[in-house]
């Protein structure tokens, strides 16, 4: 049996949950294939776990295939009902170990740091306690709620014990990176909170050691769309080309959502165009209810990767008001890039986290929170904007994304990894 000559391990919350930083995931994985990488796998969740968690999830009969040398893993449960907690994190950590006792030198990479950098730390550690001596090199990247749900709201309620363990379980790796630099600032930001009550020296090796590496998008998914395609899939969806104002994205309060239905009841562009909300969360049994009068409201609950480009090229404007909330802060906005790449209508966004890094000068903001800005703005794009000055906001937009094409993120973030084959 030829083992496998190099591997890369990402844990993450894989497919089907719907989050950015889910494809990112994948988007590594697939760059990985082409960067010497020959056994490439993803650790994540049985699907039961995570339709059990509530997480927004993708339609299952569509989801995307990975390429072949790709494996994706959903390890069971370890124990029975007499273990109320961990069983599923204690399957990935024994499965990893499995893979550090095989002699093959590994990389793995832990997105969202609770719990899968516990489960990457726990698994070396065991691993080399047993004798494996495993070949492997770790990177943990902090992803938006790491520290905006996770840390923060440890800092809120007090709890330094668990605000500890987390900064200690994250800078006992490798390499520590954050998705954005307003989400690098954040976590200096809190380290430095748990120093000062606790005497510890986090904030210094956080600012000394944490790197920031972009989201990586797939660019060619969003910039090579067929415009027949765009025009059948509206078709389908009952749609038109600029017909629509397109809110994509996960359905919460801090994506805006509800600032962006009451604006759109203000609208004086609602005559012309429609309001279509693509996406699953938390707050959609809620927003449905609201607008059940409006038969100018539309939800699609069942968008999948394919038709998410054709609905972003498509819509009159892109609005994405989101907004700060105690659980949640928009730390980059994976969608605004994503949009950026597919080209259409302006983007309509806030200066919330790290957007700014997300979208330069290339979108129209407006105040978070401020519902009769949004409506103005929203009427200006569709009613008011030239051709000529939309047409400048979406090149200017597609250029600024392309950096973070998913080749270039992979190269920056393995700066190690010579290229082998070049990807787009």
């Amino acid at each position: 049996m030829t083992h496998p000559r190099r591997r890369l391990v990402i844990v993450v919350r894989a497919d089907p949950v719907i989050c950015g930083h889910s494809g990112e995931a994948r988007n590594l994985a697939e760059v990985a294939l082409t960067r010497g990488f020959d056994d490439v796998r993803l650790l994540t969740w049985p699907i039961p776990a995570l339709q059990a968690a509530g997480l927004p999830l993708k339609p299952l009969d569509r989801l995307l295939p990975y390429s072949a040398g790709i494996t994706v893993e959903r390890p069971e449960a370890v124990g029975d009902y007499r273990v109320p907690d961990g069983r599923h994190q204690a399957g990935l950590t024994g499965r990893l170990v499995e893979l550090l006792a095989e002699p093959i030198p590994t990389t793995c990479l832990s997105m969202y740091l609770v719990p899968h950098t516990s489960v990457v730390m726990d698994a070396v550690t065991a691993a080399r306690a047993a004798g494996f001596a495993p070949n492997v090199h770790t990177v943990a990247k902090a992803v938006g709620s790491d520290v905006t749900n996770v840390i923060r709201s440890c800092l809120r309620e007090g709890r330094l014990g668990a605000a500890t363990v987390l900064f200690t379980t994250f800078l006992a790796n490798d390499e520590v990176v954050a998705v954005s630099e307003y989400t690098r600032e954040e976590i200096i930001a809190c380290a430095e909170q748990v120093d000062a009550h606790r005497g510890t020296r986090f904030a210094e090796q956080c600012r000394r050691r944490v790197t920031v590496s972009y989201p990586p998008i797939d660019s060619a998914a969003f910039v090579d769309v067929d415009p027949a395609q765009v025009d059948a899939a509206l078709a389908q969806r009952g749609l038109e080309r600029d017909g629509y104002i397109l809110f994509l994205s996960r359905v919460t309060r801090a994506k805006g959502i509800y600032d962006l239905l009451i604006a759109f009841g203000q609208m004086r562009c609602r005559s012309r165009v429609k309001l279509v909300v693509a996406g699953t969360g938390p707050a959609l049994q809620h927003v449905q209810a609201m607008a059940k009068e409006d038969d100018r409201v539309v939800f699609l609950t069942d968008v999948d990767d394919h038709e998410k480009p054709l609905l972003m090229r498509g819509c009159a404007a892109y609005a994405l008001p989101t907004k700060p909330e105690p659980d949640f802060v928009e730390t980059f906005g994976i969608a605004l890039a994503e949009k950026m790449l597919a080209g259409g209508g302006p983007i309509i966004t806030t200066m919330t986290g790290g957007t700014l890094e997300a979208v330069g000068d290339t979108a129209v903001f407006v105040e978070p929170g401020d519902i009769a800005g949004l409506a103005a703005a929203v009427d200006r794009v569709v009613l008011d904007m030239s051709a000529a000055e939309r047409q400048d906001l979406e090149v200017r937009a597609r250029a600024r994304a392309m950096p973070f094409d998913r080749a270039a993120v992979f190269d920056g973030l393995f700066p190690q990894e010579a290229p082998v084959v070049g990807v787009r």
